[in-house]
């Protein structure tokens, strides 16, 4: 296995893994340089934050004081902003990918009080670290300097078993372990409700090709244009373990997604246009498939949703691991 990282919103630009004959192929959606990165409104395996996701009207009130974040995704605020995460350079903090047993490295972010409208600074650690066993593993910390703060990040890789370059994605088949997932409006915001997902397109606690029920979906949601779903996690104890698994039958390609997370968001390159990336090959609709895990979308509007607000002593944590595998 090998991975690139950018010190540039802590990016994976690349992850090469072996199919079922031992061919690697890069897996993952991105560019070969940095511009398009700087450009890019994909998200292509960068670090989002401070907070994933939607914050309906851009606002929220913490502590009797409203906060006016930046509105990017219509009148709402989404991914942490204008320029969140994935849209900064962070510092290489400890490096030890060298004449060690688990290569590791680990970057550093402080996010300036009022950036985006966020209240407050936070210093920001990611470490990757990989292991023998085609395993890769993200850990996420987070921490308020000086007032309480929502924070809510996410690795938004955007995957391809196939190969980056290989077309949709939509034969792969997936399994995620949620039998709920949060109701949304017609702005794709939570309404504050989590429904059944049991009858509906969005099951996928037995394993399913992605693109088996899609037609269903865009009868009942016809300008989604495929999956953008937050799923409410199955959890069974605490810590980190397996919560989706996708296999691309054709590669022989398996990955496993490992985490402590409370939700994860299915998106299958809905808007993806023609878009250039990695040699030259142009993503097209549903050529990927982000299955990232985070707290709940528009969580501090929400009292009932597990809350994302940390105060100056408090801990942000979050753990991933994508283990591959291919069959014979």
């Amino acid at each position: 296995m090998h991975v690139n990282i950018s010190t540039w919103g802590a990016t994976i630009q690349s992850i090469r893994v072996p199919d079922s004959k031992g061919k690697l192929a890069d897996v993952v959606l991105g560019f070969d340089g940095i511009g398009p990165y700087i450009t890019d409104n994909n998200y292509f395996g960068g670090i989002v934050g401070r907070v994933a996701n939607k914050i309906g009207n851009a606002e929220f009130t913490l502590n009797g004081t409203t906060y006016h974040l930046f509105r990017n995704d219509g009148n709402d605020s989404f991914h942490g902003g204008n320029r969140g995460f994935n849209k900064v350079i962070w510092e290489v903090a400890e490096d030890r990918r060298y004449n060690v047993s688990v290569p590791f490295i680990t970057f550093h972010y402080r996010s300036s009080d009022g950036e985006q409208g966020f209240p407050g600074a936070v210093d920001v650690f990611v470490t990757y670290e990989m292991y023998e066993e085609n395993e890769l593993s993200v850990h996420m910390i987070a921490t308020p300097v000086d007032k309480p703060t929502p924070i809510n990040l996410a690795q938004h890789i955007c995957w391809n078993l196939g190969g980056h370059d290989s077309g949709s994605v939509l034969h792969h088949k997936l399994q995620i372990s949620a039998s709920r997932m949060t109701q949304v409006d017609d702005r794709s915001l939570p309404t504050g409700k989590i429904v059944p997902v049991h009858g509906t397109p969005f099951d996928f606690r037995s394993p399913t090709e992605v693109g088996s029920r899609i037609s269903k979906l865009l009868a009942q949601q016809p300008d989604v244009g495929g999956y953008d779903v937050n799923y409410v996690l199955d959890r069974k104890f605490e810590g980190t373990y397996k919560m989706a698994e996708v296999e691309d039958r054709r590669s022989g390609r398996v990955l496993e997604i490992c985490s402590d997370a409370p939700a994860m968001r299915l998106e299958t390159g809905n808007l993806l246009d023609h878009v250039r990336g990695k040699g030259g090959h142009y993503y097209e609709k549903h050529s990927g498939l982000c299955l990232a895990t985070q707290g709940f979308p528009d969580a501090v509007n929400h009292p009932n949703f597990p809350s994302q607000v940390y105060s100056p002593g408090q801990t942000y944590h979050h753990d991933l691991l994508y283990r591959f595998t291919a069959k014979i």
